[in-house]
């Protein structure tokens, strides 16, 4: 369990929002996240600002029951991360509590104490952006497989992704072919990647990987390869085979650090630009 503490003043407004913004996040996603709040300079009990129970409600979450506490050394030490809304809550803080677990979005997040309910959606969405990139960086790819209300979206990252993506009527075309074996890696409810491979008897092949430009570097690619590997074990296979450009370095290095080795090469294999492939193998 991630335990994530936010922090503002009075705990009547941001640091509430925040809590239970990231709570219903990961929640829905299954996450196990448990997140609270407190302020610097709470009153016990004090009820969140009418304004933020208002716009929270705009998005089905319920704040009325939140009361105020103040920040203490037990929050502070159970606690796994501790976001501040503003750098004068982390220097106040900064005596307290490890650097390494202390956080501040970007720019920090304005006090909204006071103001209208534009101001108040305003802070709720900031937050909500800053949640979100903070869920992501936490979070671990969930995997599923492919269905078909996955491929507008699937087309669109292969089109991201690739010179000659493949087509809609393409991707479709592998849900009725019954050597087709297609994964889907989800972050936030957000399509991130997906691989899809073909067993032939005991032989695996890889078709196609793809991760979404903004979630590279978070183990989408790593995570889609170990189930495409791992559906290869369940289905008998003797190997994993696949090209890749050796101009995909990034590519490259996942590959052998999941225990892929060259084979060989072909020639001319890719187009737009004219590139050789590599061919990797895994034997099991």
């Amino acid at each position: 369990m991630l335990r994530v503490l936010f922090v503002c003043s009075g705990n009547t407004c941001r640091s509430p929002m925040a809590a239970l913004l990231l709570q219903s996040m990961a929640d829905k996603e299954k996450l196990p996240v448990q997140a609270q709040s407190a302020g610097l300079a709470a009153f016990s009990g004090d009820c969140a600002s009418e304004n933020a129970v208002a716009v929270m409600r705009e998005l089905g979450l319920d704040l009325s029951a939140h009361r105020a506490r103040p920040v203490s050394q037990y929050l502070l030490e159970e606690s796994d991360l501790v976001v501040c809304m503003s750098e004068g809550h982390r220097r106040a803080l900064a005596p307290f509590v490890e650097s390494e677990k202390l956080l501040v979005p970007p720019g920090g997040v304005p006090d909204p104490f006071g103001g209208d309910l534009a101001a108040y959606r305003a802070c709720r969405d900031a937050l909500s952006a800053y949640i979100k990139t903070l869920l992501l960086s936490l979070a671990v790819p969930r995997i599923r497989p492919m269905t078909g209300e996955d491929v507008p979206s699937l087309a669109a990252l292969e089109a991201q992704c690739f010179s000659v993506p493949w087509s809609e009527n393409a991707l479709r075309a592998e849900l009725e072919n019954e050597h087709a074996h297609f994964f889907v890696a989800e972050l936030c409810g957000e399509i991130c990647g997906y691989v899809g491979l073909h067993i032939l008897l005991d032989e695996g092949y890889l078709c196609n990987l793809a991760v979404a430009e903004a979630f590279r570097r978070r183990g989408v690619g790593k995570a889609l390869m170990s189930a495409a590997i791992d559906c290869c074990k369940a289905q008998g296979c003797a190997f994993l085979s696949l090209e890749v450009r050796p101009s995909n370095t990034a590519a490259v290095r996942l590959y052998e650090a999941l225990g892929f080795s060259k084979r060989g090469e072909r020639t001319h294999f890719y187009t737009l630009p004219d590139e050789d492939a590599l061919i990797l193998t895994l034997d099991f």
